[in-house]
């Protein structure tokens, strides 16, 4: 019998919850076979079995919260090996030493608890059967294996008073007024986005400074080079490339938008991991795009193509997630004109995109224009930041935008 137990995931990973165990006890089971999924605050993790047999219980149920090196099952030798393994444990209690005296056969009543091979049962069920006398193929179990938990609650069968306890429950509706609601738990992403939101806002001195784009030339080289590029690296001509180069540009004269605090000290970060924004089903993550001030605008617009693709099949990796020095997030896709993002702790900057409205400009004192305004918002961290560091970032980040030639050689 061994034990299935959460392994180690990785940075602070200390914990998640299980989100579909895809064995039950009976079924038999290879080596790397995957047994279940787990829900972390970043991502979801396969858990294999790592040797070959019977699935003997399983300890945590779907929904379960479990820490790192927790056991939450068990597997056996095999089906046709199940049977002998509990045999050793009971024939000694019955040979030579209960023949002399009457008060050795007392033990008797646990044979049949630790006997029942056609029972499913956990080490410490067999175990409390034995102990308290109680037969295994009495109890009934919905979940497929018996634990101990159960057999504690067959040897205190006389306890049904206790449900009088929840009798305050009728006041949870009181909130709505009686009306119908829906109860959902959070899934454990959704609640650890929520967390450290919230941490964000009360550790950081959070300030947002606004600007407008005017997208005249990026929509004008998207529109005169967007198939040549598409047919040359089979991949599109976005938004996105445009704006990393960018924000890597005006990072580069601003360097404390590129660091965080550690305690008393400030990391300058020396290097352009850009993360970006993904709604997924689950909730937000921020995928990170490495070095991007290494890479073509191709290569940028392939990376953020492919972290989106298993955002959203929820195939990202730990690897995928770490790091990050600064965040650009894109609000306009789903049609908002203007918002404050909140910073990706521990980063001290994110840079907001907007949806692209014509609006009338004016050239200049006589002339007036439609044209394809975007507002940014650049959220920051006064605490490192200074305002006119900020404001001066954000214009960099306009004039770059506005002057996409600039991309090529300061981004």
């Amino acid at each position: 019998m061994s034990d299935i137990i959460v392994p180690s995931l990785g940075e602070s990973i200390t914990e998640g919850s299980i989100s579909k165990w895809l064995v039950k006890p009976g079924d038999s089971v290879n080596q790397g076979d995957v047994l279940l999924e787990l829900e972390t605050d970043k991502v979801n993790i396969e858990i294999s079995s790592e040797e070959s047999g019977v699935i003997a219980s399983i300890l945590k149920q779907e929904g379960d919260n479990v820490n790192v090196g927790e056991v939450i099952g068990t597997i056996g030798a095999s089906a046709g090996g199940a049977a002998p393994a509990a045999a050793p444990a009971e024939t000694p209690a019955v040979p030579a030493a209960a023949q002399p005296s009457a008060p050795a056969a007392a033990p008797a009543p646990s044979v049949p608890a630790a006997s029942s091979p056609d029972v499913i049962a956990s080490p410490a069920a067999r175990k409390a059967a034995r102990e308290q006398g109680i037969d295994l193929a009495q109890l009934k179990n919905t979940a497929g294996t018996v634990l101990a938990s159960d057999v504690r609650a067959a040897g205190q069968a006389p306890a049904p008073a206790a449900p009088k306890a929840p009798a305050p429950a009728p006041a949870a509706p009181a909130p709505t007024g009686g009306k119908p609601v829906d109860r959902q738990k959070m899934s454990r992403r959704r609640a650890t986005i929520a967390k450290r939101l919230v941490e964000a806002q009360h550790t950081a001195a959070m300030l947002t400074t606004f600007n407008e784009v005017d997208m005249t030339a990026i929509m004008d080289i998207r529109k005169r080079r967007k198939q040549s590029f598409t047919e040359k690296h089979e991949v599109g001509l976005g938004f996105m490339s445009f704006f990393t180069k960018a924000v890597v540009g005006a990072l580069k004269q601003f360097p404390l938008l590129n660091a965080e605090i550690d305690g008393e000290d400030l990391l300058v970060k020396k290097f352009y991991d850009i993360g970006i924004a993904v709604s997924a089903k689950e909730g937000l993550v921020v995928p990170v795009v490495r070095d991007a001030d290494r890479l073509s605008f191709a290569e940028i617009e392939r990376s953020i193509s492919d972290l989106a693709k298993k955002a959203r099949s929820n195939s990202l990796a730990l690897s995928d997630l770490s790091g990050g020095s600064f965040t650009i997030t894109n609000g306009g896709t789903f049609g908002s004109l203007l918002s404050t993002p909140i910073l990706n702790a521990p980063q001290v900057g994110i840079l907001g995109m907007h949806k692209i409205q014509w609006r009338p400009v004016a050239i200049d004192q006589e002339r007036m224009e439609n044209r394809p305004m975007m507002y940014i918002a650049l959220s920051y961290d006064h605490r490192i930041v200074d305002g006119a560091e900020a404001v001066r970032f954000l214009v960099t980040v306009k004039e770059m935008l506005e002057d996409p030639e600039s991309l090529l050689l300061e981004g």
